[in-house]
């Protein structure tokens, strides 16, 4: 008998709806899963047989055929396995319910019959509406992460024994829900502010300029200077999450299967690899193409201590994902592109002793050394960074002294200018200053004649790229935001230009 039965199979964020076609018949006793699965899907025949005989029910010694139509596209993962036992429980009529045409079963099978969490079930249910589903049968752990898209019945399961129940109508299930109001409340971490940092009112402002137009920015000072200190406390200044920022940040999170329990991701991300991380750890990779460091603080932040220490070929496959804020990963099984619009925030001490320019202690590093640690740094990918600050020691005088802005008060000021820029572009599909393309900044960068001379002065005594020049204008734009001014004044232009301190050495 055969029956057919809906799943879902994820390439990269786009889902791809799966008919799990299952057919039983006399024959020599074989059991056969075609339309290129994968190890994983291979090896579900022993879960699923296990598992509906530990149900209580007999595996007859049949001809089994499976097949995951498309057949022409590459399936991966355990998440059939339940669709699979659905379809053979059905053509075993231990299943009578027929209704099953707008209805995905999503789910991992262990030999006792309990259903296991999968990764990737948001935007399996995000994809599903596209095909016009209905209802989704989930596990009972990944219930409230597919319940955010409420135009969908979810109905989470723990147990093979509970689905084939709620399928002949013995046990009610009710629907699951969530409060996305709940969710979407302020979790910024409470433990960390910018009150605690003492002095680098400098290094404050220019940070607060970064979060205000989405900059990236390096920061360049001895050991024990703040940067790092600094850095973690970045998020907490960072514009408030939309609902549709949290959505896709949770469809990239749940599919590297890093949502922790959680419904929803509620907070701008903060990730900060160690300095030994692949090139395939950063960008994304793997056999079938997973997603990297980048895609994981899309709408976040990815943080690069101690940046030259950072292998050199791994620092230049940042260069175009900074640029197109897409990666697309290609491998002989999969090319799958992924999302990273990201703020790049990287520190670094200025020698290799780390002491040079500082007034506690002498530098002890040769010129050459100097030469060939700053040389770890591309031109091409220094340009990449809008900002570029020294960060000074703090004298004892400045820790004593009393604590300045909180990281609530600077986020107002943050959020301020988000909305006059949301305003600004709201017709043209961008949301903030980082985003401004060549032929926009001629609109919305123009400047007066002194501060023009100005800008031409600067930019030849040095040597600025062409990149450069963009990059100061962004952040010049983002400043006039930051004092309510439509227009960018030369003040403006002045304190973009100061924070571009390498080019200045």
């Amino acid at each position: 008998m055969l029956s057919i039965v809906k799943s879902m199979s994820l390439q990269g964020l786009d889902g791809i709806l799966i008919h799990v076609e299952v057919d039983i018949s006399a024959g020599m006793p074989s059991w056969e899963v075609v339309g290129l699965p994968d190890a994983s899907i291979r090896e579900s025949k022993e879960r699923v047989r296990t598992a509906i005989k530990n149900c209580g029910y007999e595996v007859l010694s049949r001809k089994y055929i499976i097949n995951l139509s498309p057949a022409n596209l590459k399936k991966e993962g355990s998440m059939l396995d339940l669709a699979i036992a659905v379809g053979i429980l059905r053509s075993m009529d231990v299943i009578a319910e027929n209704n099953l045409e707008s209805t995905i079963f999503i789910g991992e099978l262990s030999l006792d019959g309990s259903i296991n969490q999968v990764n990737g079930v948001l935007p399996i249910c995000i994809e599903a509406l596209k095909y016009g589903i209905k209802r989704v049968i989930v596990p009972k752990q990944n219930a409230k992460e597919a319940a955010i898209v409420s135009e969908l019945e979810v109905i989470g399961v723990s147990h093979l024994q509970e689905v084939i129940q709620y399928l002949n109508d013995e046990i009610k299930i009710e629907k699951e829900s969530v409060n996305l109001h709940e969710i979407l409340k302020n979790n910024q971490n409470e433990k960390l502010d910018f009150d605690e940092v003492k002095g680098q009112e400098s290094i404050k402002r220019a940070l607060e300029i970064a979060a205000a137009g989405g900059h990236n920015c390096l920061m360049i000072g001895c050991p024990g200077s703040g940067k790092t200190m600094l850095a973690k406390r970045l998020p907490t200044i960072l514009p408030d999450l939309t609902f549709e920022e949290s959505l896709e940040i949770t469809k990239i999170h749940s599919i590297a299967g890093k949502l922790e329990n959680r419904s929803l991701v509620s907070e701008r991300p903060f990730r900060s690899p160690h300095h030994t991380i692949s090139a395939n750890g950063l960008i994304g990779g793997g056999k079938i193409p997973k997603p990297g460091e980048i895609s994981l603080s899309h709408f976040g932040i990815l943080f690069l201590d101690e940046l030259l220490e950072f292998n050199r070929n791994t620092l230049e496959v940042l260069r175009g994902p900074l640029e197109d804020k897409t990666v697309t990963i290609s491998r002989v099984g999969a090319s799958l592109t992924y999302p990273c619009n990201f703020m790049l925030i990287a520190s670094m001490n200025p020698c290799p002793c780390g002491y040079l320019g500082s007034k506690e202690k002498n530098c002890t590093c040769t010129p050459r050394q100097r030469e060939l640690y700053r040389a770890k740094l591309s031109g091409p990918l220094l340009d990449r960074f809008d900002i570029h600050i020294h960060v000074p020691s703090v004298n004892y005088q400045k820790l004593e002294a009393k604590s300045g802005e909180t990281s609530l008060e600077i986020r107002k000021r943050v959020n301020a200018a988000r909305e006059i820029q949301l305003n600004r572009y709201h017709d043209l599909g961008i949301y903030s200053n980082v985003e401004l393309t060549p032929k926009l900044m001629e609109t919305y960068c123009k400047l007066d004649a002194p501060s023009n001379e100005i800008l031409s002065q600067s930019f030849e005594k040095l040597n600025l790229s062409a990149r450069a020049y963009s990059k100061i204008l962004k952040v010049a734009r983002t400043i006039a935001d930051l004092d309510g001014s439509e227009k960018i004044e030369k003040m403006h232009l002045i304190e973009a230009i100061q924070y571009r301190s390498l080019d200045r050495i």
